[in-house]
């Protein structure tokens, strides 16, 4: 059996990266739409990778455990790679607090627990983070210890605090992985 690397968003991004670091891993794509995910896989499967696809909402905990569960069957999980995420012109508010706050979350603590020791991973968020005004160190800290159940329960992401779809849209991922694992 080979490491596995997860890929988590079916698109360009992400299959460049899987490219440059898992030539000599199992690849499993996992997308919502799995049309994607196939195009991806099939790309990848045709220049010589070692690649399966399978759905994965990235808003939903069970199916992100199930998506793990399955990349198992293949082997230890060595690295994960997650470009996936809804963007302001794609989803309202709820939606991508759900997909791309909420769902990074969980899927950083769902990995984190089976992850093989000295485990690597990414996550690649848009832009629209850095479009908005600094948060402030008690947000910070809220967004990056607050229990992933419990993270859309903030008031600071309750939508009637969220002016403006673009400029609030994204929270920091990278906060919220720096938090997740510092526990």
């Amino acid at each position: 059996m080979k490491d596995v690397l997860l890929l988590v968003g079916a698109g360009q991004i992400g299959m460049a990266i899987a490219r440059r670091i898992g030539f000599d891993k199992k690849i499993i794509i996992g997308d919502k739409n799995l049309v994607n995910a196939k195009k991806i896989a099939d790309i990848m499967y045709n220049a010589g990778f070692d690649v399966n696809y399978l759905e994965v909402d990235l808003a939903d905990r069970i199916s992100i455990k199930n998506y793990i569960q399955e990349a198992q069957k293949y082997g230890q999980i060595g690295m994960l790679i997650n470009v996936a995420g809804v963007s302001p012109s794609q989803a309202s508010i709820e939606t991508i607090l759900k997909v791309d706050l909420y769902g990074t979350a969980v899927l950083l603590e769902e990995v984190g627990k089976v992850i093989k020791p000295y485990g690597t991973g990414v996550t690649i968020s848009s832009q629209s983070g850095h479009r908005m005004e600094a948060l402030g160190s008690e947000i910070d800290e809220q967004l990056a210890t607050t229990d992933c159940e419990d993270l859309l329960s903030l008031p600071v992401l309750q939508v009637e605090n969220i002016k403006d779809n673009l400029p609030n849209a994204s929270v920091k991922p990278l906060n919220l992985f720096m938090g997740l694992y510092a526990r």
